[in-house]
């Protein structure tokens, strides 16, 4: 009888972890205060959100994987491009700290670090960008790049454009 009652337990206990992930996951609309344009992408790396700004005080929130200590950065940027299964290649730091990683990954890889979509970020080499990894989601893992859930790069993907003003900030 107690093992039963341990193993049901158990499976309940996992259950709800389980929806506690999933409910965790995916994008939700949210009241949002501050001084942003509608359309404007807010990324907080304390919280490990990501907003896109709605009209009245709304917008879309995503969960996000951010910079890990000392790779995040704060700042004003744009997207300057769009990429649906974009190849990648690292950047310099990465390839000095892991030198073994290929110079070019394909789009489409399961080892690509993108995932299914990328919005590049003009001025340097991050961007907001799908991933492979969900568990990374949620974390501070990458080298500065904002890391998203495939399906959340997707929905946001279809939600912006080029030029779209993208603040980052602790």
């Amino acid at each position: 009888m107690w093992l039963r009652t341990a193993v049901a337990l158990a499976a309940t206990i996992g259950a709800c972890m389980t929806l506690t992930t999933d409910a965790e996951a995916g994008p939700d609309f949210v009241g949002f205060a501050g001084q942003y344009s509608p359309g404007t992408i807010v990324v907080k790396t304390s919280e490990r959100r990501l907003y896109l700004v709605l009209d009245h005080g709304q917008a879309v929130r995503y969960p996000v994987g951010v910079g890990k200590s000392g790779k995040q950065w704060a700042g004003v940027t744009q997207i300057d491009g769009k990429y649906r299964h974009p190849a990648w290649s690292p950047p310099t730091e990465v390839r000095r700290d892991k030198p073994s990683m290929p110079s070019v990954i394909p789009g489409g890889s399961p080892r690509n670090p993108m995932g299914v979509a990328a919005l590049t970020l003009a001025g340097g080499e991050y961007a907001i960008h799908g991933t492979n990894a969900p568990g990374s989601v949620g974390g501070f893992v990458s080298y500065g790049c904002i890391r998203m859930l495939n399906d959340d790069i997707t929905d946001l993907y279809q939600r912006v454009s080029v030029g779209t003003p993208v603040v980052v900030a602790h």
